[in-house]
């Protein structure tokens, strides 16, 4: 029995044995969870860019991201049948569905003259490709200057007395702020990694404002977060940092053909007026002879691109390697960094969904089994902690969280294969074994042989540290799972 079903079958005899208590509905609704998309969270101070990013995952822009504090209210985006938004109120009480237009781009919603404080949370239903196998989470800036609204993304996200709603977090930071440590070392828990950046990805958020409006933006923000992944106060608590220009994917995955239009004139100017033309927002945004746009057009191309993000799709569009929304969206995509992100998510975050479910339920069961014990839930609480301790996927959590925290000592070439080896870069064999992604069956189980016997000698190597030697043995049972999954495929 694989982790997941093993993890449904304790919350199935802890059903049981809370049953006709008040905790089995929670019970219950941990248990539904597991087979939901995974909860992705999406945290930052303010000003950060978590809506603008959010959307430009999405692919559509559905939550607000003018200049002010848009995020009060914890939002939750998931897919579903049909368009709704419903508000949740604090402390209980029935759900209320709420009016919603959609006139500019981001959804206005009309709370009916609710109070952000009475409301534990809005739900917005969202037919979309992108949201069926992932929630996002919207939360309200960290060092907000209300201190309730800022308390709102801790008490989601890093309570201490139950569960978080989220298996995942994507956190934004302009630069690595204390705040920002405390918050991420309070969402990890300490059961099962003592504690574990596993489930967190750090963004460098607003890379195209990193990069000093240069068009090779990218290269200067990717050296930046490198510096900061490499920080061992931050690989204590994210997997890695990526750099992301959130305007410009958010703009990338919602060009419209007419906005490419209202570009196409500036492209077509000579090329010294239109690079006095961008120099400056001001200057673009005032009026000009040289462009037949009205002052409200400049102002929403400059809301959407920004100011180098113009720069670029002038440029793309007047060398011509770009000629329509199509074309410029990819270029713009390509540019912004949201690639590398999607990645991310996909090898650290949803391959490793069932790990990341499995985790939330048990921290939600072994937390009830400690605070509400009952006489017939003693062996399930047993349970809970022998799988908590044993299972092959928490020991690799449990040994990347060591390294990531500098206490497995080796030589940097060892300790990157250690890593490597048990997932850290993502759970599939080619990641693990550091191969292409079209590597074949063959290739695989003979890198996987290779690794196995590299890692055999060194838990057995006399001058291997006791860390080291136990961290092999967990590389060890990672190469033999790969082996028998490989032998299982190709029987």
């Amino acid at each position: 029995m694989n982790l997941i079903d093993r993890t449904r079958a304790l919350l199935d005899e802890a059903m049981a044995a809370y049953r006709g208590t008040g905790h089995e509905a929670r019970l219950r609704e941990v248990r539904r969870r597991i087979d939901e998309p995974l909860r992705v969270a999406v945290a930052g101070r303010i000003k950060s860019g978590k809506s603008t990013l959010l959307n430009a995952l999405v692919g559509e822009r559905l939550a607000p991201t003018d200049a002010g504090e848009c995020t009060r209210i914890v939002t939750w985006y998931e897919d579903g049948h049909t368009y709704r938004v419903t508000a949740e109120p604090a402390g209980g009480g029935a759900p209320r569905q709420l009016r919603f237009n959609r006139e500019d781009g981001s959804i206005e919603i009309d709370l009916d003259g609710l109070a952000p404080e009475q409301l534990d949370r809005l739900v917005v239903t969202w037919p979309s490709q992108e949201l069926r196998t992932r929630t996002l989470i919207d939360t309200p800036g960290i060092g907000s200057l209300s201190e309730s609204v800022s308390q709102r993304s801790w008490q989601l996200l890093a309570t201490e007395d139950e569960e978080t709603p989220a298996d995942a977090v994507v956190y934004l930071m302009r630069h690595v702020h204390r705040n920002d440590l405390e918050f991420l070392r309070a969402f990890h828990d300490t059961e099962v990694s003592a504690p574990n950046p596993i489930n967190a990805i750090g963004v460098l958020s607003r890379a195209d404002e990193i990069g000093a409006g240069r068009l090779d933006f990218m290269a200067s923000a990717r050296r930046i977060a490198g510096r900061t992944s490499s920080d061992p106060d931050v690989r204590r608590v994210v997997q890695t940092v990526v750099p992301v220009a959130g305007l410009l994917a958010e703009t990338a995955a919602t060009l419209t053909e007419a906005e490419v239009d209202q570009l196409r004139p500036i492209a077509a100017l000579p090329v010294p007026v239109a690079d006095a033309l961008l120099l400056s927002a001001d200057r673009f945004a005032a009026s000009n002879p040289d462009v037949e746009l009205a002052e409200p057009d400049r102002e929403a191309l400059l809301a959407r691109f920004g100011l180098l993000g113009l720069r670029i799709a002038v440029i793309l569009l007047r060398t011509k390697v770009a000629s329509n929304a199509t074309e410029l969206a990819r270029e713009l995509t390509a540019r912004s960094g949201i690639g590398q992100l999607r990645e991310l998510l996909g090898s650290l975050f949803y391959e490793r969904r069932d790990v990341l479910k499995s985790r939330s339920a048990l921290l939600a069961l072994d937390a009830l089994a400690h605070s509400h014990p009952v006489p017939s839930g003693d062996a399930v609480a047993t349970a809970v902690e022998e799988l908590i301790s044993w299972a092959h996927p928490f020991r690799e959590l449990r040994v990347l969280s060591a390294v990531r925290a500098g206490w497995v000592d080796g030589r940097p070439e060892v300790v990157a294969d250690l890593e490597r080896v048990i997932g850290g870069g993502g759970t599939a064999a080619h990641l693990r074994l550091q191969l292409s992604p079209d590597a074949g069956a063959g290739e695989l189980s003979t890198a996987a042989a290779a690794a196995l016997a590299r890692w055999q000698r060194r838990a057995e190597h006399p001058l291997t540290t006791r860390e080291l030697a136990v961290a092999a043995r967990v590389a060890i049972r990672s190469c033999e799972g790969m082996l028998a999954n490989l032998d299982a495929r190709q029987d």
